[in-house]
């Protein structure tokens, strides 16, 4: 008889890497490195174990690949504790390019034009690309044209701040252009975030209340121009009816 595929169990892939603590470890030996930082060598792990045990502390595995493993003997609770503040800290040193997406119509008018402009300089000041794309619905796309203006536009009004990425270019109905900001703007993006994680320790050094995060500009919505939409359609609505209109008194 045939063996078949082991069966999948999702929960191997949740489990993920643990780290092996006291009695888990089942290898016979460890390689031992003691709370002091001094190297103990190879001892068996219940002779390892009971020396941990002896200093209230835990036998951690930090090295399971070595030949023996390498356990060190540590407060397993401060060492999680150590570990979470260490990631943390990594992830707010990290600088987060986030895509903002700002979507235009070819019906658009100047103003709201003018307002999607800024709102992309904001985006753009705080370290994020921006995508703009015009949607065309209906006959609009036999005028792309009206599209490349708006483009035009937008990246003439954020020169000073973002280079184009991606030129515009035609995705079915729609017309594209990415720009991204500047290096010099990713400088002082990163600077700020710098100076701000510096504030935090002070002040947590100090026992003072940490320093608010300035508001982050990622929570922000895209816009997704959902009231030019339904304008746009009442427009159609009107525009198809007068067509329908026409047809009838021919």
């Amino acid at each position: 008889m045939s063996m078949g595929r082991p069966r999948f169990d999702p929960r191997q892939q949740q489990r993920g890497f643990q780290i092996r603590v006291n009695h888990r470890i089942r290898v016979p030996e460890v390689r031992v490195i003691d709370s002091n930082g001094d190297m103990l060598g190879v001892l068996q792990t219940h002779e390892a174990l009971r020396k941990a045990q002896e200093q209230g502390l835990d036998l951690v595995e930090v090295n399971p690949k070595a030949e023996p493993p390498v356990c060190k003997i540590l407060d397993f609770g401060k060492f999680k504790y150590e570990e979470k503040k260490k990631t943390a800290e990594a992830k707010r040193k990290q600088t987060v390019v986030d895509v903002k997406e700002i979507k235009l119509r070819p019906k658009t008018d100047d103003h709201d034009l003018a307002f999607k402009v800024k709102a992309a300089r904001r985006f753009l000041e705080a370290g994020h690309k921006v995508k703009f794309t015009v949607r065309f619905r209906g006959r609009e796309i036999t005028h792309p044209e009206k599209a490349q203006e708006q483009l035009t536009f937008v990246i003439a009004g954020t020169e000073d701040l973002a280079n184009v990425e991606t030129r515009a270019m035609m995705e079915a109905r729609t017309m594209t252009v990415m720009i991204a900001p500047k290096p010099a703007i990713m400088q002082r993006v990163a600077a700020l975030k710098v100076q701000r994680e510096k504030e935090r320790q002070q002040a947590e050094r100090e026992g003072r209340e940490l320093p608010p995060e300035p508001e982050s500009l990622a929570n922000l919505e895209d816009d997704d121009d959902d009231d030019d939409d339904e304008r746009d359609d009442d427009d159609e609505r009107d525009e198809d009816a007068g067509v329908k209109d026409e047809a009838a008194k021919g």
